[in-house]
């Protein structure tokens, strides 16, 4: 049984496999931070994102899941904000190394793309999974450089 508070959110494409999920998060001993949607009337993406990202700068929340029709809007969404590393997982390899070599602290899933045995299988791993420090600690530290450091280290070797 884990303490960890897990975050999870979806649109409506995502709906079905959030609630799913949630139910087996808890199950499992977690505590989730449901930040919506509650049901499959369309809604917009990048306001679940939004709260995600609320989130976890607040602490209400140490990782998340964020579901949407293919995964693929709402990971953009959610990658806009420097302290989120939302990385869209279609199978336990790519959801382990998230975690391993990328420090993800929010695993994305398609809703319609992707069977709620494979997502749970997803999760489970991504929950699992600590991250591996080391080289990856360096190259995580660039994904949240601030952009005008970033914008001068492209001047820079742009020559």
């Amino acid at each position: 049984m884990s303490s960890a508070v897990i975050a999870i959110a979806s649109d409506h494409a995502g709906f079905p496999l959030k609630s799913d999920l949630a139910v087996r998060l808890r199950t499992s001993g977690y505590e989730v931070v449901d930040l919506g949607t509650d049901g499959t009337a369309s809604v917009d993406y990048p306001d679940f994102a939004v709260a995600m990202a609320a989130a976890l700068r607040d602490g209400r929340a140490q990782r998340g899941i964020l579901i949407c029709g293919t995964g693929l809007g709402i990971s953009i969404a959610a990658n806009r904000y420097p302290w989120v590393r939302a990385a869209l997982c279609h199978d336990v390899t790519t959801a382990r190394l998230s975690r391993e070599h990328n420090d993800a602290n929010v695993i994305v899933l398609g809703g319609r793309l992707i069977g709620v045995e494979l997502a749970w299988e997803c999760v489970d791993a991504f929950l699992a999974t600590d991250f591996g420090g080391d080289r990856h600690s360096r190259r995580v530290a660039k994904l949240t450089t601030p952009p005008e450091l970033a914008d001068a280290a492209i001047r820079t070797t742009d020559g």
